[in-house]
């Protein structure tokens, strides 16, 4: 059974989608007239100065959510109910694309910075290979290897509720990268001790630089 926060058994859990609506009531008016089928011109100026979006996928082996990023507008718009999303270098895993393969689902949340409203799209997606089309998406003569295109089929905005609460752009509310385990610390803790994690903090710089595209 589940636990509560306070380590306790919850007394009641809601099992149902009647019992769900009764706890929360109507969804507000507004909430559902800004859910749309294809990309307004207003979503459109929103993906456009994107630089980030979370991608959710599903697939056999469970779900999963990874992040993309590139200079604003690297998430295509080709139509009012298409989207190119180019697939670039990354840790070679491609939880992302074996999904797609198996189970076409896709969700997209946009994020601008400074920006609080988020733009969420749900839709399909496959998988292309097409050449003039991974060339078109080409950065420092680098091409990725492939582009996922995206049927939109619901495309909606959120309120700036959540990311005010987060206070996720206040310069004040940042975190110190030092306050957490370095990513080598925590690779040589994964890898009980058989790899040198000082070594891969201090050559990551370089690295970066040299794989990012």
């Amino acid at each position: 059974m589940s636990k509560t926060a306070s380590g306790a058994a919850p007394s009641r859990r809601i099992t149902s989608i009647e019992e769900l609506e009764t706890v929360y009531g109507e969804p507000s008016p507004r909430s559902l007239v800004k859910e749309i089928d294809r990309i307004s011109e207003h979503y459109r100026a929103f993906i456009e100065k994107a630089p980030f979006v979370a991608v959710a996928t599903c697939g056999p082996e469970g779900l999963d959510c990874s992040p993309r990023g590139d200079a604003p507008g690297f998430v295509r718009v080709v139509d009012e109910r298409t989207l190119a999303l180019p697939d670039r270098r990354g840790n070679n895993r491609v939880d992302t694309l074996r999904n797609l393969i198996r189970d076409p689902r896709i969700s997209l949340l946009f994020l601008i910075p400074g920006v609080n409203e988020t733009l969420r799209i749900n839709g399909r997606a496959e998988i292309s290979i097409d050449p003039e089309l991974c060339a078109s998406f080409a950065v420092e003569e680098k091409l990725p290897r492939s582009v996922v295109v995206v049927a939109v089929e619901r495309i909606y905005f959120q309120c700036q509720k959540a990311l005010v609460r987060a206070r996720l752009w206040d310069a004040d509310a940042q975190i110190p990268r030092s306050e957490l385990p370095s990513t080598g610390t925590m690779l040589e803790a994964l890898s009980d001790g058989d790899f040198d994690g000082e070594e891969y903090d201090r050559r990551y710089s370089e690295h970066l630089k040299e794989t990012i595209y």
